[in-house]
């Protein structure tokens, strides 16, 4: 299992995890590579760090989903910069930090349609502000809603975005290239935000509706292209994950 190590000292590992590999597995996909699997193979003193996810199985038993030195985590299908605690205090640490929501994410994505520009403001500056609570789907578990429909829990969402490019493609179906900067943690929420403002993420196979796959990208189209936390001396540190080679080809293609 190739994965770039991006950043490493005594307490934090931060990796670019590849599109494809899973954080961590589920009960069907227990023996399958992933984020933790790579963990526990290369850094096996970390097994006891974090906390495992437990689940039901058949006969009310509970299962041990092991999640060593993970604080957050990407959907499968998306890219980038992922922080992995070394040990507890780390670990401790850094949960605090994103429950604070003080730890600074930024995301690169390809959109359809084009996105405007967003009307500036004192407070969010050239920035557009997506800010609608997000909860269950209606219609299918393995979704999300925003705003209007949504089921409980919900819970307070915001997206903060700017429009690096927009452009055609040769077939005349128009795309944005948009930084999000998602203020809340929520599950899938960058994609369900987008949907909320009819430009939901390329080649999404949960929310791009019956728009067809572009770009020449076979996966969600959104990397996690950096973060900043605090380290245990106070400092602030930004780690950046490179595009990968998709984001690349599409930026060569259609942002010359």
């Amino acid at each position: 299992m190739k994965v770039k190590i991006l950043f490493e000292d005594k307490n934090v590992l931060v990796i670019d995890k590849p599109a494809g590999l899973p954080v961590h597995p589920d009960v069907r996909t227990i023996h399958e590579p992933s984020v933790a699997s790579f963990i526990l193979e290369n850094y096996p003193k970390l097994k006891n760090v974090g906390e495992p996810m437990e689940v039901e199985i058949a006969g009310g038993k509970k299962l041990k989903i092991p999640r060593p030195g993970i604080v957050h985590r990407l959907d499968k299908e998306t890219s980038g910069v992922l922080v992995i605690a070394k040990n507890q205090k780390t670990f401790e640490s850094l949960k605090q930090q994103f429950q604070n929501h003080t730890i600074k994410k930024v995301y690169r994505a390809f959109v359809y349609g084009l996105v405007s520009d967003p009307k500036a403001s004192l407070a969010s500056g050239k920035k557009g502000v997506i800010n609608v609570p997000i909860g269950r789907s209606p219609r299918d578990v393995r979704m999300w809603t925003a705003g209007r429909g949504a089921r409980e829990p919900i819970r307070e969402a915001v997206t903060e975005y700017v429009v690096l490019n927009r452009f055609t493609d040769k077939e005349g179906q128009q795309f944005s290239y948009v930084e999000a900067y998602p203020k809340t943690g929520r599950t899938h929420q960058i994609r369900v935000h987008m949907r909320y403002i009819n430009h939901p993420v390329v080649s999404d196979p949960l929310y791009r509706g019956t728009k067809e796959m572009a770009l020449g990208m076979k996966r969600l189209a959104l990397h996690a292209y950096a973060i900043t936390f605090r380290t245990e001396n106070g400092e602030l540190q930004t780690v950046e994950a490179p595009l990968p080679t998709d984001f690349k080809k599409a930026v060569a293609t259609y942002l010359k």
